[in-house]
């Protein structure tokens, strides 16, 4: 018989669990704001700093160490993506990418930061302890619940119930793709976790990444999409990447064979001390 699965209940260890909920909220709406400075465009292409960013936080928060050749590996999966989603420069939106105010920068890259830091810490909470990966879902989700249903909350006050409340219209819309979808992010959401309690962020950032590749090649099929130069540049790049980081240094970088050499072959020197009187 199988034990049962360790909840711990203690309030020190749960009142950790609304920070990272805290972060995701304040990330989500620093997302919606950047949106009104900069096109969907440089909005993708500034998401790609969170790839960076996440390594550099991993190292700093987490203490794991990684090789040059993992850093390498981590700008090289940033700058992949970035190749497939820039559009060709004869497009109307290329010059876009730089017309776009420094607030928005600006907002792109703490949104880069905020993400990294919500992963960072939520792999920190998985690893904490032994307790089962669904009762560690369930306080992250219960806390981000709570303080969405609170910002909807003041959403009505602000607008003075003219619609009624949230909880009356929480469902207005759904449909059988709606649920379908709802289905799809909440199984990815244990996918995610299980990644971050038994592997890292690392490889959570590596899987977003080629998710992302992936779907472009079956826009393909499913879409008609018209495949780009840019695209099939930036899936060779992000295949380096993804072999520079987990590969063996011994199968990059060729490294010659210590020569040991035999005792016997040693020989005895004398060396004679003079002193001249």
């Amino acid at each position: 018989m199988s034990p049962p699965p360790r909840m711990t209940t203690e309030w020190k260890s749960v009142r950790l669990f609304p920070i990272p909920s805290i972060i995701y909220l304040i990330h989500n709406n620093v997302q919606f704001a950047t949106l009104t400075y900069v096109d969907t465009s440089t909005y993708q292409i500034l998401g790609n700093l969170k790839i960076v960013t996440t390594g550099i936080l991993f190292r700093l928060f987490l203490r794991r160490k990684l090789s040059n050749l993992q850093w390498m590996a981590i700008v090289l999966l940033a700058v992949g993506t970035t190749t497939s989603q820039v559009k060709g420069c004869g497009e109307a939106s290329c010059d876009s990418l730089f017309a776009a105010p420094i607030q928005g920068y600006m907002l792109g890259v703490l949104s880069a930061c905020l993400s990294a830091l919500a992963g960072v810490y939520t792999e920190f909470l998985m690893k904490k302890n032994n307790d089962s990966l669904y009762w560690q879902n369930v306080q992250l989700y219960t806390f981000g619940a709570i303080f969405n249903m609170f910002r909807l909350l003041l959403d009505d006050f602000r607008g003075g119930f003219e619609n009624g409340a949230f909880w009356q219209r929480l469902f207005d819309g759904y449909s059988i793709t709606t649920w379908m979808v709802v289905l799809n992010l909440g199984s990815t959401g244990l996918l995610v976790s299980w990644l971050m309690k038994y592997a890292d962020n690392i490889v959570k950032v590596y899987s977003t990444s080629m998710a992302m590749l992936l779907t472009m090649v079956l826009s393909v099929y499913l879409f008609n999409f018209k495949p780009t130069l840019q695209l099939f540049l930036g899936i060779i790049i992000c295949m380096m990447s993804l072999h520079m980081y987990f590969a063996p240094s011994s199968m990059l970088v060729d490294i010659p064979p210590a020569v040991k050499v035999a005792p016997e072959s040693l020989r005895e020197v004398s060396v004679d001390r003079r002193v001249d009187s």
